[in-house]
């Protein structure tokens, strides 16, 4: 079983950065691609980023593109999300979730290929 802890989320202002940190306990994650999602009040969880085993493939929403990057540093087991000029629109819990499947190198946009979650951190960034 693989436990996902998410971190670094805060209440940042409009124009503001924070970084994400997806940590990886019980199990290495280092060979299976990780994604974040994100979830705002009253709405369905949806795509932020996803990451390939390797990090040869970074796959982004296009609401984040060009403001959020998708890091792995597999000596740590950790996954990572950048996210600069923040936006009001970006408040939401943001999730981390791995794909178990080996060396996986297709892009994961949907919720249901991702088997393992973790509880999520809130960000909340004001106008």
């Amino acid at each position: 079983q693989v436990q996902l802890v998410e971190s670094g989320g805060g209440l940042v202002q409009a124009g503001d950065s924070l970084r994400l940190s997806c940590a990886a306990a019980g199990r290495t994650i280092t060979l299976y691609p990780v994604g974040w999602f994100r979830q705002a009040p009253g709405r369905e969880r949806e795509f932020v980023s996803s990451i390939t085993w390797n990090g040869g493939g970074t796959y982004y929403a296009d609401s984040v593109k060009g403001r959020f990057t998708i890091s792995r540093d597999l000596g740590m087991n950790t996954v990572y999300l950048q996210m600069n000029s923040l936006k009001p629109e970006d408040t939401a819990v943001y999730y981390c979730g791995a794909v178990a499947i080996a060396y996986d190198n297709r892009a994961r946009f949907e919720e249901d290929e991702y088997d393992f979650w973790g509880q999520g951190t809130q960000v909340t960034v004001s106008s």
